[in-house]
């Protein structure tokens, strides 16, 4: 099969297309005809070496853990799937190797749910670690009807999401980002402010009491500006941040979960949950990808099409 690969850590030119053994599947798992592989910045910090610290890496590495694409063979005891599924999932195993910037790949069942039929393959592969980040945040803090949240880098690929999650659960929303972004915040839901030099005085201005919660997307120090917006500070989730659990909020790595998918796709089912997608483009470009993930001003979210659409 054709598959992206890299033989050592290192920046986005050390991806090439190359030819790759089938993946083998083993108990509780399917294997996956792909049809887009979402990109997250994980993905280049991980081919970086940048998480080696944390996490075991395999070389020659697949990267990628966003997928969305049909069941095409079954392991041992799957009664969740049948051949011919269309299903999306945050696939990050134990050991970093064979991941979703493949032609197919196999993946636990506890890191799947059924494809959203509202949404596209590129929208689905969009979804899986982006939203999966959106939703444990906000049920960590319990977010619902009757809190005013901030969420900074509201309009990237996890603030889009952070938005409209507590915007369905009755939450007011206010929303960090650019100025080129502040209509499409408002097409979400939110109410947008600039980021930078003043925002805590932009955040009062609009919420005079402070706010009841804050979800920190994008780091930098904006936890430190957050702590004293906030009532609770126990309501502060970062997932760029580990100050955060210092300040006495909770500092928070996605983890795969095919209930949490599932309501995802209930929601993206329901009207409640659009997906902006910035950029698609064909598996060989993945190094361009990553270089447009690393400029840091993609709106919504950027995936690979693999196979037939």
């Amino acid at each position: 099969m054709k598959a992206i690969t890299q033989s050592e850590y290192g920046d986005p030119e050390v991806l090439a297309l190359t030819n790759h053994p089938e993946p083998k599947v083993g108990p509780a798992e399917v294997l996956i005809d792909v049809r887009a592989a979402g990109v997250n910045p994980v993905d280049w910090k991980l081919g970086a070496g940048y998480v080696d610290g944390i996490l075991e890496t395999r070389f020659p590495l697949i990267p990628g853990w966003d997928v969305a694409g049909v069941v095409i063979g079954l392991g041992p005891d799957v009664p969740e799937f049948a051949v011919g599924d269309e299903v999306f999932g945050y696939i990050r195993k134990d050991v970093a190797q064979l991941g979703a910037y493949a032609e197919r790949v196999s993946a636990s069942v506890r890191m799947l749910a059924r494809k959203p039929a509202a949404l596209s393959w590129e929208q689905a592969a969009g979804v899986p670690l982006a939203g999966l980040t959106a939703l444990q945040s906000v049920q960590r803090i319990g977010i619902g009807a009757g809190d005013t949240v901030l969420i900074h880098g509201a309009s990237g690929g996890v603030g889009m999401f952070g938005t409209q999650i507590a915007v369905a659960r009755g939450a007011r929303v206010i929303g960090t980002a650019s100025e080129r972004n502040h209509e499409f915040l408002r097409s979400l839901g939110a109410e947008p402010v600039a980021y930078g030099d003043g925002l805590a005085e932009r955040v009062r201005a609009l919420a005079p009491d402070g706010v009841t919660a804050v979800l920190d997307f994008v780091g930098g120090g904006v936890v430190h500006v957050s702590a004293g917006l906030s009532k609770d500070p126990a309501r502060l989730v970062s997932v760029a941040d580990a100050d955060a659990a210092e300040l006495g909020g909770h500092a928070l790595w996605a983890r795969p979960d095919a209930s949490g998918l599932a309501e995802l796709a209930a929601l993206a089912d329901d009207g409640k949950l659009t997906v902006h997608v910035e950029h698609t483009l064909p598996l060989a470009d993945a190094a361009r990808a990553w270089r447009i993930s690393q400029e840091g001003r993609t709106r919504g979210k950027i995936v690979l099409t693999v196979g037939d659409n």
